[in-house]
Parts: C-alpha cells; structure tokens; sequence
C-alpha cells in the first residue's frame, strides 16, 4: 500500500510516499533519488520490489526538487539533501508501528553520496546500501569518468560567481540545462550522456516533475562537497555498495570503498551501465535481491 506523507526539513515541506508491506519483516528503509530525479521515478519502482520482499519503503522528492517545499525551484545543496534523510529518518522513528531500531537507508546515483553523508554523522541509522553512488562534487570537479579537464569546472565556477552577483541585483539566480538538447546532441556525448538523456528525456523514464536545469549557485555547493570524506565513520554499521561493470562512475564507488571499514560489501553486475539500474528489468532484480539479503540479515 502506498500513502502519500509529508515531512519537515530544514522548515520546508518534503512530499514523501510511505509504503507498506502486505507481510512485513519489521524492518524499513528509506530511499533517496538520483540526481534531478523524483520519488516517481526509479525509486518507486524498487520501492514496491523492495515491498514485496516484506519491508516499508519511504520514498521522497528532495528540498527545492520534485512536489517538495524550497525556493528557489532547481536547488541541489547537497547539504539540504542529507538533512533531508536525517529528516525522513526523525519521521519515521516516532511512528508507533514502525521499530525505530531496524531502519536503514538506500541511495542511487546521486543520493548514494548523500546517504554516505548522513550516515557518517547520524548513528540513528542502521545500515547503508547504495546503487550506482556518485558523489556530486566528483561530478563536478572531474566529471562523471573522471577525465573532465580542469578549464570545465574552472568555467563553471566562474558562471555561478556571475550568476550570484546578477541574483544580487535582480533576485533571480538563473539556471543551466541538465541534459543534451536532442538525441543527435546526446548521442555526440557519449554512452553515459545519452543514455541518462534517453531516461529522463524521453517516455521511459521522464516525468513532469523531474528537474531539467539546476540552479547556478548548484555549482559551487557541490563543488566543495565531499560525500565520501566520512565514509569510515559509518562502521561498525554494515555497508553494502553496488554499482555496474559498464557504468562510467563504477570508479566513484570502488574509491569509496576502498575508504570504507568493516562490515562492508561490494557487489557488481556483469554487463549492466549506470543507468541500467535505474528501471532494467536484469538488473533491477539483481539489486534487490542483493540489497533486501543485506538488510535483512543485518537490521
């Protein structure tokens, strides 16, 4: 059963969803979107999988982003963004029906870095899984391969700076495109490029909610953040990582978890890309069976 719910964060409105399992196993996990995403998307599909396997699910849209409260529209403070786990994880703990003990977060893309954070600082949670991590100030700093020159993110920081300085006069900070403007445009990009273009820009996975530009002062947030900075802290809590053999960002989470202490688990599936774990059925599967073993061995 699905519930549509709402949380506080930072004073601000967090439109969430609460699913609940028909046979529940006690145990419940909250799981954050990719970045620009929504709770519609990829995390509503592995929220009822995730339901099936007997635990509550509570999806939700980020601060700024998707149905959820924040001005302006388009923000990705990466500091707001692990608030607002710590946020959801409050909620959920003063529920009478659920146990405040066995809840554990689940991360993709870029809410895989954001659910490192919040663990790291929150001993509240009880274990962490991620899919497909990528830490957003990596994105930004050297791109999603890694091999980004450096002149891209010195002209990036330069835009934001002007962008900041045009806010202070008009009150508008602006924003920048996400993604490709059409297939020829997104296929010249590379496999990374196009197929996160062929996801969130066409029926397979778009939604109207799901955000097409980014606010300028996004930039330099992320740029300075570090969401495997505290990865160590997260133990003695068990750590599962997965990612994709042909993903473009695998590197982000072999470099995270190598940061990482016991218990910690990495697992790969064969033949799959980043955004192949978002909605492919092969794959998607694999996921779940790995993360719901996981969690129901260690919450």
């Amino acid at each position: 059963m699905k519930q549509d719910i709402a949380f506080t964060s930072a004073g601000m409105t967090i439109a969430a969803c609460l699913y609940t399992s028909k046979l529940p196993n006690g145990r419940t996990l909250i799981l954050g979107h990719p970045g620009s995403s929504t709770k519609e998307q990829s995390p509503a599909l592995y929220a009822r999988k995730l339901c099936e396997q007997g635990f509550h699910v509570l999806t939700f849209d980020a601060a700024h982003q998707g149905a959820s409260g924040g001005e302006p529209r388009g923000l990705e403070d990466p500091a707001q963004r692990v608030e607002d786990f710590k946020a959801a994880l409050s909620w959920l703990r003063i529920r009478p029906d659920l146990s405040p003990e066995r809840i554990g977060v689940l991360g993709i893309c870029a809410s895989g870095g954001y659910v490192i954070q919040a663990a790291a600082g929150d001993r509240r949670i009880g274990a962490v899984a991620t899919v497909a991590a990528v830490d957003v100030g990596r994105q930004i700093r050297v791109g999603g391969d890694g091999q980004q020159d450096s002149a891209v993110l010195d002209a990036l920081l330069a835009s934001a700076a002007q962008a900041r300085s045009e806010a202070a006069r008009n009150g508008e900070i602006g924003a920048f495109p996400i993604f490709p403007a059409d297939e020829a445009a997104a296929r010249a990009g590379g496999e990374h490029v196009f197929e996160g273009w062929h996801y969130y820009c066409t029926p397979r996975g778009d939604h109207p909610r799901a955000a097409k530009t980014l606010t300028w002062d996004s930039i330099d947030r992320m740029a300075t953040f570090d969401a495997f900075r505290f990865i160590g802290m997260i133990a003695p809590r068990p750590l599962l990582m997965i990612t994709a053999e042909r993903a473009v960002t695998a590197w982000m989470t072999h470099e995270a978890f190598d940061q990482a202490k016991e218990p910690k688990r990495l697992h790969t599936i064969e033949g799959a890309t980043h955004v192949d774990l978002y909605d492919q059925k092969r794959p998607v599967e694999e996921v779940v069976s790995v993360i719901s073993d996981f969690f129901t061995r260690w919450l």
